[in-house]
């Protein structure tokens, strides 16, 4: 399939918003609460998002209008209304900015020690753009990658989008990231992240991605994308959809696995022809599709959701990887299903499909230890308690070992549980002796 022309690819940034809010039929105020959000947190989607995927009919309760618009809600009520009177009075663009600024402080932008815990180094200066988690894992955030073809409301990545430097992860020096993987023979595979990679034409997805091909101790490649869920497109009619096929059968033929890391948030995404197409096109190149995503309040809260979309992807050739816990950032507390409910949602939808769809694992939270996976609820010695493990973890010592929290049906977070039966979580240092006596 040869592709001409352009990629007719349209985006929608916040001066689109209120043009596009008033196809929901909402009122000059509420229009104006929403434009206020949007100061802080950022707005992008586009024509392929808007005009095939979105009930209009059904705004303001569409999951996917959801899933891309802000809402008035998300975020405190002071907040939006003292922004909103800035806007209403013609405010300055910086007087707008700097309560936007301090807004976003406090919303926790970069959650995990994203900016300091992670950092690679080489000798003593710390390698911008990325991380390196995990022994066998580093992220890689390539510069030209740090947009999306439309932003998620939920997303725990939204410092990246916002306009303010000291937030953003990047690097366009893939020789540094060569540079330390052979310093680290420890590391076996490299996640491309951002932002989206795939918002990249192939020219510079290969400068980044063809380097790597000569490294032997690479096992597997990774691109985290939200791609096929808001522009199908880039694998089927977009002007270079074929030569990045050829860079993916590339990393095939160089003996690497290529995991294609697929966001769907909701069954609603992998409905249109153009998804099915652009699936079957990069699986024809030997690459895997592993599917994650967040549960989301008011998106994807139910078992059904769940159900019918990994049932969805399987019969597509993907496979089901990740029931993720929005993130300890943003709005999250907008978003977020308390940790009891959540495993509730995960039973009831993998007890609900086939054992090829049961490889998914979650609920897991992508917290400072590691990932951590709530497996379910117990009573253990008269005391109700979360049955806890990490499935991926800084110290590998600690990967697969249960723990417990005792419960609380409140928790939306790691951080809002406590040990049950011991003084410490596993993954937490020892109290000193001379405290413990004092």
């Amino acid at each position: 399939m040869k592709q001409t022309g352009s990629r007719g690819f349209r985006a929608y940034t916040s001066k689109h918003l209120d043009e596009l809010l008033k196809r929901a039929g909402l009122d000059d105020g509420e229009r104006l609460r929403i434009r206020a959000v949007a100061t802080v947190l950022p707005f992008r989607t586009n024509a392929y998002v808007v005009d095939d995927l979105i009930d209009w009919a059904a705004v303001p309760d569409d999951p996917i209008y959801r899933l891309v618009f802000p809402q008035a809600d998300m975020l405190p009520a002071d907040d939006v209304n003292r922004i909103a009177d800035l806007l209403r009075g013609g405010a300055s663009t910086a007087e707008v900015n700097a309560v936007a600024h301090e807004v976003r402080m406090r919303l926790n932008p970069h959650p995990a020690g994203q900016l300091d815990l992670n950092l690679p180094r080489i000798g003593h200066e710390p390698i911008p753009g990325m991380q390196h988690k995990y022994p066998e894992t580093v992220l890689y955030f390539p510069k030209q990658g740090q947009t999306c073809h439309a932003y998620c409301t939920y997303c725990f990545r939204w410092a990246q989008f916002v306009g303010e430097p000291d937030l953003k992860m990047a690097s366009d020096d893939v020789h540094q990231l060569t540079g330390y993987l052979k310093e680290h023979p420890e590391v076996t595979n490299v996640l491309f992240t951002g932002g989206d990679p795939m918002i990249m034409g192939e020219p510079v997805l290969s400068r980044y991605v063809e380097p790597l091909l000569g490294l032997e101790q690479l096992e597997s490649i990774r691109i985290g994308t939200k791609s096929l869920a808001y522009w199908p497109q880039r694998y089927v009619t977009d002007p270079d959809a074929d030569d990045t096929l050829r860079l993916f059968e590339r990393v095939v033929e160089s003996g690497r696995n290529l995991a294609f890391m697929a966001h769907f948030s909701h069954p609603r995404e992998m409905e249109s022809p153009m998804v099915e197409k652009a699936v079957r096109r990069i699986l024809d190149t030997g690459a895997v599709i592993r599917t994650q995503a967040p549960l989301i309040r008011s998106i994807n809260d139910d078992p059904a959701t769940w159900q019918t979309m990994w049932r969805r992807q399987l019969s597509l050739g993907m496979v089901p990887y990740y029931m993720f816990v929005e993130r300890d950032t943003g709005p999250q507390d907008y978003f977020a299903v308390p940790l009891a409910r959540a495993y509730e949602i995960y039973r009831d939808a993998y007890s609900s499909v086939s054992g090829l769809c049961r490889t998914v694992r979650g609920p897991s939270m992508s917290a400072t230890p590691g990932k951590v996976c709530v497996d379910g609820v117990a009573e253990i010695a008269g005391q109700r308690v979360f049955v806890l493990h990490l499935i991926q973890a800084r110290d590998p010592e600690l990967v697969g070992r249960p723990f417990f929290a005792k419960y609380d049906p409140r928790a939306t977070w790691l951080t809002d549980l406590r040990p049950a039966f011991a003084d410490r979580f596993p993954y937490e240092p020892a109290i000193p002796s001379a405290r413990l006596s004092a």
